[in-house]
């Protein structure tokens, strides 16, 4: 059946069948193994007493705060039919990948979307944006569908901050990001995730990098009752790159961050990188795994994970994991595990700081060297990390309980 003619509620009510025809994410997927994801019906949930949300929730400035210009905006409803169409009428069907079952999910409850396309921005004077997005229900599936125009340059600061009042038993997010980057273009990303203890988050992120293109993804994230960030970058474009890192803090909380590199081009290069902090009775997982296809010639790969416990009783798990289908290749991975450097703490405290200011000094310097090496132009990472709202998340991680 051509997707165009079916309407709206025919195609959520498709994607609703299919997930309950092929089912869920079980206990025995791989990939989800470590930390599984609450049952599906905690992510198709909605009250009967809710209207359909027809506002995407996203907000759009500069980073100065100003009206941006050079981009094509367009904010499509998922429940009219031909608004739907133009919404999704160029990404691939959901399929039946690990982690497709929150894309149908998504297909299901999605009710509207952004479409943005950068059309201007040197790499001297990139075009600098800030997205917020507000939640506009109780369980919502958001959409983001970024295009960067051949040889244009963007910086952009992506906010998700919960606000000061929770709400009884959590708000339910499942977003599905799709970032596409012409040929030489680039983008430098940086996400901030601040959900309530109680809400349930899942952000899948699908990036295709063209030829020469550069993808630069750096995200704070703080944990909840559960909470997964996933990146499926594909480096389809010879000579393409991309570059994921995070840091992400659980007290208390869980937390699992999902990176999926794939080299599909003759020297693309890769970096994956976690500072994974946890405390109490956190559960937190990084998980980082690189395919190399066959004629991917000078792939150059590159895995680091790190997970410090603070304190407490966590679990903590790193998974480096790397699939190679070719010869002429260079991969290195690791993953660290332990305390925090005594000899650094002992420094701080002869400084006259507490231990809990000492702690928080170090993992603030171990977080801003992870930035750094995400985003190595000093001017693109002041004018990302500006912002109070951004200091006060920052904040919020780094004097997170450490037990």
């Amino acid at each position: 059946m051509n997707i165009r003619s079916i309407t709206a509620h025919e195609a959520m009510l498709m994607a609703r069948e299919h997930l309950a025809a092929t089912g869920w994410i079980g206990k025995k997927n791989e990939s989800f193994r470590h930390l599984p994801p609450p049952p599906a019906a905690d992510w198709l949930e909605q009250a009967a007493a809710t209207p359909l949300a027809q506002n995407s929730g996203w907000t759009l400035t500069t980073l100065a705060g100003g009206t941006p210009t050079g981009i094509a905006v367009r904010t499509l409803s998922a429940t009219d039919t031909a608004q739907r169409a133009e919404l999704f009428s160029d990404l691939e069907m959901p399929g039946d990948g690990d982690a497709a079952p929150f894309a149908w999910a998504h297909r299901a409850l999605c009710t509207a979307g952004l479409r943005l396309r950068v059309e201007s921005g040197t790499a001297q004077q990139p075009t600098q944006l800030e997205l917020r997005h507000q939640p506009t229900g109780q369980v919502e599936a958001p959409l983001l569908v970024l295009d960067i125009a051949e040889g244009v340059h963007c910086v952009l600061r992506e906010l998700h901050l919960a606000g000061d009042a929770a709400t009884s038993g959590g708000k339910v997010q499942n977003l599905q990001l799709h970032v596409r980057l012409a040929r030489g273009a680039s983008l430098q990303h940086l996400r901030v995730v601040a959900p309530h203890t109680d809400d349930r988050c899942a952000h899948i992120i699908h990036a295709q990098v063209g030829d020469d293109a550069r993808y630069v993804q750096a995200f704070i994230a703080g944990g909840s009752s559960y909470h997964l960030q996933r990146s499926d970058v594909l480096l389809s474009g010879a000579g393409s790159s991309a570059h994921i890192a995070g840091l992400t803090c659980a007290a208390d909380t869980k937390l699992e961050q999902q990176v999926f590199m794939r080299h599909a081009a003759a020297q693309t290069t890769s970096h994956s990188e976690a500072l994974v902090l946890a405390s109490g009775k956190a559960h937190a997982v990084a998980n980082a795994s690189t395919h190399i296809a066959a004629g991917s010639d000078e792939a150059d790969v590159h895995q680091r994970l790190a997970g410090i416990p603070l304190g407490g009783n966590p679990r903590l798990i790193l998974r480096p994991h790397l699939e190679i289908y070719h010869d002429n290749v260079q991969a290195a991975h690791g993953a660290t595990w332990g305390a925090l450097p005594e000899d650094a703490l002992f420094y701080a405290r002869q400084r006259g700081l507490d231990a809990h200011a000492a702690r928080s000094l170090i993992i603030e310097g171990m977080a801003n060297a992870l930035l750094a090496r995400a985003f190595p132009g000093a001017a693109t990472l002041e004018a990302l990390a500006q912002g109070d709202a951004l200091q006060g998340v920052l904040r919020q991680v780094l004097e997170a309980p450490h037990g």
